[in-house]
């Protein structure tokens, strides 16, 4: 499968006033693209904080005291906040629980929808032509060393250059007056409900607008085969406008077909087909006298697609894949040389060591690991690109600790022995000693060993692969990317497109008349209203990632039902990955692909939704399950006993064993592993070692998994 985001051995706490809360205790996980990861459990388990970590937006008293969050090729956790500004609303949205919380109460939410576009939009487009620049020129580079011709190389990349910026100016100009006519025609659906509805309405107004409209339709491609039938609509409303009286006549029959006739071309004009500018405008760069608007579209897209393929593409991209093979073949030679010195590193950093001749050393590997990355590779491997950063800091981490071990346990050793002493003369003492901040310096030796052979196991599988390598493949990538890239550099959104885009993301989500409601404020709508309006501003960037912490608590059951039935429709038409928080498993039940059960600071089980739903493996689980209310549950659901534990003093064992009725004397005594139940699933209980006795599923969650197979099976009989 293609992770797009890793989590490895996260581990964040926050400084109180009464100690350093552990909430965040070394846990691990992947996530797919186009699938989702829930993540639940109840408050205090760390949830929400891991969410937080992913989006860099974590209370300023935490502190990160190791892990990776590896994203495109960076670890989230160590790049600036002006590199997480391009990611953060951007790569990464987030729907938090009170939909409040993320509205401006005195701002209307068009306004609120449109603003992060129009910000972005002019960074965006400085980002991607540097972007372009870069590629291209990487590109040339190595076609160049394969190829040898720098004369030739050099001309088909400045002609795909040039002809790329010529095709995206083409589309701009037909982008924006589809936008506008798509816009018109829209309205046009607007005011006529609303004279039919005897709403009041300044029709003049809106006749004028539609006038200035038709004017900016500056694309021929749009307006082409339908200038004498525009000249005519905008003769019908001039008329009209002189005629009408706006405080006497509602929709009148002539109004009404003037406007039935200008939705009706606008429908017909967006509703061409589109050109394929990519094509087109190489053909318009080498033929500027020819006029390519005189062609029907069809017509020019076949013309033009076979005339950038016999002039341009076949010879680009014969030479593209001889450069394409040649940065692939130069970084697998390279890969094969770092094996070994990965190789040399993991006793060294196993044995004693000092600092700087650590660091040193440490620099060297990132150079040689660096060099080793193919630059031409569109899908960034995250675990090179990190590997300085993730190597550095764990060196620094561990002189850091082997200074600071011994400052905590002489701070221990003073401050229980003061305690004691209170105790001993009878005082009445009501604090505890804050435990020991300590790390165990084998471990941290373990987590740079870790670094290394994870890379290691990485490049073997590169080398193992390469000759299954679709070199066609990679140039298609890059061309794609480029074409991307291009596209975005010369994209400039207007206010009238973010409002169209606007209006279009909030029918999207579902909110009725989304034009009359652009204009109306948050107070305006209901809980779940706002809910739709927030999922709506976190989609406006077109992201990748989902993160939705809590979206449906604040909200009531059946609109819950819409929500989650919401997010779902979005995720499968946007091919969004989703991470989802939540204190409900039954939340979840419909539209989780795997889940992470945490319980104070740990993932405790791990596993599909299948797994977790039909095969749970941990107490806690099982206490979710059980607490957990259906409609065919007939039995008193099984409160959760307790509650958790304080995590400035985290338990000894596992943390759930106290309010666990299973609960064996090794939990008090000692953390249990994660015990590998299938390929897919796995749980830290001590019950799935093999010596651990036999215990029962309770019957609650059993009669359920009953029904629920019996139901799953009916349906597919039907």
């Amino acid at each position: 499968m293609d992770k797009i985001l890793e989590v490895k051995n996260l581990k964040i706490s926050f400084r109180t006033s009464g100690g350093t809360v552990k909430a965040v205790r070394n846990i691990s996980f992947d996530l797919e693209r186009g699938r989702t990861v829930a993540i639940v459990g109840e408050s205090g388990s760390g949830k929400s904080v891991t969410s937080k970590a992913i989006l860099g937006i974590l209370a300023g008293n935490s502190i990160i005291e190791g892990g990776e969050i590896l994203y495109d090729g960076k670890d989230l956790l160590k790049i600036t906040e002006e590199e997480m500004c391009k990611i953060r609303g951007d790569k990464i949205s987030m729907i938090f629980q009170d939909p409040l919380s993320s509205l401006n109460p005195i701002v209307k939410i068009g306004k609120q929808i449109t603003e992060a576009m129009l910000l972005k939009n002019k960074t965006s487009r400085r980002e991607a032509k540097a972007e372009f620049d870069a590629l291209l020129g990487l590109l040339q580079k190595f076609m160049v060393q394969a190829n040898g011709n720098e004369a030739q190389v050099k001309a088909l990349c400045d002609t795909f250059k040039k002809f790329s910026l010529e095709a995206n100016k083409l589309e701009n100009t037909y982008n924006n007056a589809h936008s506008n006519a798509l816009a018109m025609m829209e309205s046009i659906e607007d005011v006529t409900f609303r004279l039919d509805k005897k709403q009041k309405l300044d029709v003049k107004a809106e006749l004028r607008g539609y006038l200035k409209n038709i004017k900016n339709l500056n694309s021929p491609f749009l307006t082409n085969n339908f200038t004498d039938r525009l000249a005519a609509v905008s003769k019908q409303l001039e008329a009209v406008v002189s005629s009408y009286d706006s405080k006497t006549e509602g929709l009148t029959p002539e109004l009404e077909s003037v406007l039935n006739t200008a939705r009706d071309l606008m429908k017909e004009m967006v509703e061409q087909d589109r050109p394929d500018f990519f094509e087109i405008g190489f053909y318009a760069l080498k033929n500027p006298e020819t006029n390519i608007y005189s062609m029907p579209v069809a017509e020019l897209n076949a013309m033009s697609r076979k005339y950038l393929e016999e002039n341009f593409m076949t010879e680009f991209m014969a030479i593209q894949k001889k450069g394409v093979e040649n940065s692939f073949q130069t970084a697998l030679e390279k890969k094969k040389n770092v094996l070994g010195e990965l190789e040399k590193a993991v006793p060294y950093f196993q044995a004693d060591f000092e600092k700087k001749a650590a660091l040193a050393y440490a620099e060297s590997l990132a150079k040689l690991v660096e060099d080793s990355i193919d630059p031409l590779e569109i899908n960034k491997d995250s675990l090179a690109y990190t590997f300085r950063s993730r190597l550095v800091s764990g060196i620094e981490k561990y002189f850091y600790y082997m200074k600071n071990n011994p400052k905590e346990e002489a701070r221990f050793a003073r401050q229980s022995k003061k305690r004691e002493a209170l105790i001993a003369r009878g005082k009445n003492v009501d604090w505890k000693v804050v435990p020991k901040m300590v790390f165990d310096l084998d471990e941290l030796k373990n987590e740079l060993v870790k670094v290394i052979t994870g890379l290691k196991s990485r490049y073997e599988g590169y080398i193992a692969d390469a000759a299954n390598v679709d070199y066609h493949e990679r140039c298609v990538a890059i061309i794609e990317s480029l074409k991307d890239k291009s596209s975005k550099a010369v994209y400039k959104v207007t206010p009238a497109m973010a409002k169209e885009k606007a209006i279009k993301l909030m029918e999207e989500v579902g909110i009725a008349e989304p034009r009359m409601r652009y204009n109306q404020y948050p107070f305006e709508f209901s809980g779940g209203m706002r809910q739709r309006i927030v999922i709506a501003i976190a989609l406006s960037a077109d992201p990748e990632i989902l993160i939705c912490d809590e979206p449906t608590t604040a909200l009531d059951v059946t609109i819950q039902a819409q929500i989650l039935e919401l997010i779902n429709r979005l995720k499968a038409e946007r091919n969004l990955s989703v991470i989802f928080i939540t204190h409900d498993l039954g939340v979840v039940a419909n539209m989780a692909d795997d889940i992470a059960v945490m319980y104070a600071g740990k993932i405790v089980e791990y596993g599909t939704a299948d797994d977790i739903f039909y095969d749970p493996r941990h107490p806690y689980t099982w206490a979710l399950l059980s607490s957990m209310p259906d409609l065919d549950t007939k039995e008193k659901l099984d409160a959760i006993p307790g509650t958790p534990p304080n995590m400035i003093y985290p338990p000894v064992g596992d943390a759930f064993a106290a309010r666990n009725k299973y609960a064996m004397k090794i939990d008090f005594e000692e953390q249990p592993p994660m015990f590998e139940i299938s390929e897919t699933h796995r749980a830290a209980t001590w019950l799935l070692h093999p010596d651990a006795p036999k215990v029962e599923i309770p019957k609650i969650i059993t009669d359920r998994i009953a029904r629920m197979k019996q139901k799953a099976g009916g349906a597919q009989n039907g």
